[in-house]
């Protein structure tokens, strides 16, 4: 545990010495909001989500990409430094997520910060971007059940279910899931990254608890890293996350929960992520064939801002309702 804690201040001091720079280097690059801004649900246009964060506009996105540089050389390199046993799979699979996701996100702030149109290359559609999703999000299943061996789901109170290779349809789903979930999420300054972090604390002590040092130096080192991007991305924020960030962690928060074994975790302490990607589908679903509204704006966060909630207000309350969640997790983690 010392080891684990020495890492987690590690990559905070690194990520803190390197984010001012990396802020003034995106800067450099133009990759900032715009002036209008799209609240990415199923890349729909908000003009109330224009409304209330017009005024963010020039503030740099892509904060995620530092993290992601610190958190994947950290890891590789402790494993050698500290004579860790990796499960090489288990490092592959996280790492594989951490970096493709990523990758997939940074072409999006880029499309998004310099206005490519649809088409070519640097327009490729939502449905394109979807696919691509669905076939990294499958083959991490395929990885989990061919070279991890996962095939079963542990239900408390019921036990452990065999559920063969439909693990893997299931395994895709979470990741697909919260790697939306997560990237909606992202509307509010410190809202994502903060829920993130506390999940992560709540992995870190179950993957402790399992005695898994792949798993549990890797979310020490993410832990390091985020917490000195949140002294910048909270209100009022110097750095968003960007796509970059959002959809790379909410994938590997996924992976994170199933690499446990414990998928009904998973959804409690990730709750807050699951509500908000749920009432955003549940709005496009209603608007596509209903013809009306069932919110009067969504996902959740934004109808509270709508209601007349402050920024910071809506943040510290779903930060409460995340610990909430989160305790409420380890506890049914370490149930029998």
């Amino acid at each position: 545990m010392a080891q684990l804690i020495g890492l987690l201040l590690l990559s905070f001091f690194i990520t803190c010495i390197l984010i001012v720079p990396f802020i003034d280097l995106l800067y450099k690059w133009h990759l900032q909001r715009k002036k209008q801004i799209t609240l990415d649900v199923f890349s729909q246009k908000t003009p109330i989500f224009d409304k209330f964060h017009s005024w963010k506009a020039g503030t740099p996105v892509g904060g995620g990409l530092l993290i992601i540089i610190v958190v994947t050389v950290m890891t590789l390199w402790s494993y050698g430094l500290f004579g860790f046993s990796p499960k090489p799979w288990e490092l592959f699979v996280l790492i594989f997520t951490f970096l493709s996701f990523g990758l997939l996100g940074l072409y999006d702030d880029v499309r998004k910060t310099f206005g490519y149109k649809n088409d070519g290359f640097f327009g490729m559609r939502l449905r394109h971007k979807l696919i691509i999703q669905i076939i990294l999000s499958l083959i991490i299943g395929v990885i989990f059940y061919t070279q991890l061996k996962f095939d079963f789901i542990n239900i408390h109170w019921f036990g452990t279910i065999s559920i063969g290779p439909f693990f893997i349809i299931l395994a895709a789903f979470a990741v697909l899931a919260f790697a939306n979930a997560s990237n909606i999420t992202d509307g509010l300054d410190g809202l994502s990254g903060g829920l993130l972090m506390i999940c992560l604390l709540a992995f870190w002590v179950i993957a402790s608890s399992l005695l898994d040092p792949t798993l549990a130096a890797f979310i020490a080192i993410w832990i390091g890293s985020l917490l000195a991007f949140l002294y910048f991305n909270i209100y009022p924020a110097r750095i968003w996350l960007g796509d970059v960030g959002a959809l790379s962690f909410g994938a590997t928060l996924a992976v994170v929960g199933l690499l446990t074994g414990k998928i009904l975790v998973l959804v409690v302490i990730g709750g807050l992520f699951v509500v908000e990607v749920a009432t955003s589908l549940i709005q496009l679903l209603s608007k596509r064939f209903m013809k009306k509204k069932v919110f009067s704006v969504a996902p959740l966060h934004l109808w509270f801002q709508n209601k007349g909630w402050e920024e910071p207000k809506i943040v510290m309350r779903f930060w409460l309702v995340g610990i909430l969640l989160s305790i409420f997790g380890l506890w049914l983690a370490v149930i029998k």
